[in-house]
């Protein structure tokens, strides 16, 4: 993308810890083990994702004097990839919680992030890069929706699917520019809308479909593939400000019409940042998410065996002090592990847990201590073979961000904590 006059937003929020003592201090008590990083200093917003040959993918954002740069390295076991740039700019919404992606499929792979579109606060735009030979060059950037109003797109979700990927976004065409839902009693001000389109690995665009027209405002979307297509999840907001997990399926060629996924029943005037995750293999399916209904901090977890048609019994992961900030990958078709951050000591703990459908709960452990501020923005989970990947960013106390990395392995974890 080529760079504008526009200033590098300053919402960039670099996750804080003590030091790296307090991950090394982890590591110890358990078989979680600090790998290398390819990352630099001034390292955030990592973002984990794998290819067909079960390589591990990391992106992350380095931030320079005027500018961000998008980067992506592979992690194939054994070492890193040198690290490839996929785009910058100086006009980037940079934002804690709304984080650039990147998933590939083959050769193919595409990658998101968020530009200013004017200077207001919350009016950007998603772009979306491609390239067809493993990232080694990108194609320009383009946007994948086509409302030009002056309003807020964000928190992706990419999907391979097929020949082609998905993408699914938040889409503020409706609301004005207002943001968050702090204007509730503004009759001119519309919801958020959550949209999606398919496309192809030349960029064209198919099939763009309002997938809800009215969620909550700023909560991160999760996606997966089942059997029968794509699935989207992702927080609802009612009338009546409830704001539950609702799904979308993508079933012969066709959006089904929203679900709820589980009634909370968590009523709040305002988004809580706080989106679900979604997980697949074959026709099963696990979402997780956290809930503050009645005042009482939950992370959940639901199975589906019927790709998303209808859910189980939900499972209460915590319910002590968590924050939630949630991922989840299946590990095998009745098996799920999820990962939250929890408040029960003066920073957090970043967690993680085994979890099947029939309700059962194994093997919690810690990966890392990690600010429960803003700062540490949203962890980030893979599962790949018989290993469990993390990322997460850690601020030094000399002020500098940097991703890390951590590595489980499945064996080791089956063994006992």
């Amino acid at each position: 993308m080529k760079a504008s006059a526009l200033p590098l937003i300053a919402v960039l929020i670099l996750t804080s810890c003590n030091s790296e003592k307090k991950s090394e201090k982890v590591q110890a008590q358990n078989p979680v083990k600090l790998i290398s990083s390819p990352t630099d200093g001034n390292s955030s917003l990592p973002f984990l994702s794998k290819d067909d040959k079960n390589n591990l993918i990391l992106s992350w954002v380095e931030r320079l004097e005027d500018s961000a740069v998008l980067k992506f390295s592979t992690f194939d076991s054994k070492s890193w990839s040198p690290p490839n740039i996929i785009s910058s700019g100086t006009d980037w919404f940079v934002n804690w919680a709304d984080y650039p992606s990147v998933v590939r499929s083959g050769n193919q792979m595409i990658s998101h992030f968020l530009a200013k579109s004017s200077p207001e606060t919350f009016s950007y735009d998603v772009h979306l890069t491609q390239s067809g030979n493993g990232g080694q060059q990108w194609q320009p950037d383009f946007i994948p929706h086509k409302d030009g109003t002056l309003t807020e797109h964000g928190f992706v979700s990419l999907l391979p699917f097929e020949d082609r990927f998905f993408a699914a976004w938040l889409d503020g065409r409706n609301t004005g520019g207002s943001h968050g839902g702090e204007n509730h009693d503004d009759e001119e001000r519309g919801a958020m809308t959550i949209r999606g389109a398919f496309v192809s690995t030349s960029g064209e665009l198919s099939g763009e479909a309002l997938l809800d027209d009215r969620i909550c405002d700023c909560c991160q979307t999760g996606g997966a593939i089942t059997e029968n297509g794509p699935i989207i999840v992702y927080r609802d907001r009612s009338e009546d400000e409830i704001r539950d997990m609702s799904i979308v399926r993508y079933v012969n060629g066709e959006w089904t019409n929203p679900k709820v996924i589980y009634k909370d029943d968590w009523k709040i005037a305002g988004c809580p940042v706080n989106g679900p995750s979604a997980s697949a293999i074959g026709s099963s399916l696990a979402v997780a998410w956290f809930s503050a209904a009645n005042q009482e901090s939950e992370v959940k977890v639901i199975f589906s065996n019927d790709n998303g048609g209808t859910f189980g019994n939900i499972v209460i992961i915590d319910k002590s002090s968590p924050i939630g900030r949630v991922d989840v990958s299946m590990i095998d078709k009745t098996t799920a592990i999820v990962s939250w951050l929890d408040k029960s000591i003066e920073n957090a703990e970043f967690k993680a847990a085994l979890v099947t459908s029939d309700g059962q709960i194994k093997n919690e452990f810690t990966i890392a201590e990690i600010d429960p501020s803003r700062k540490s923005g949203f962890p980030q989970m893979e599962v790949i073979n018989d290993n469990f990947y993390f990322a997460w960013t850690e601020l030094s106390d000399n002020n500098e961000s940097t991703v890390r990395i951590a590595q489980l392995f499945q064996d080791k974890l089956a063994a006992g904590i």
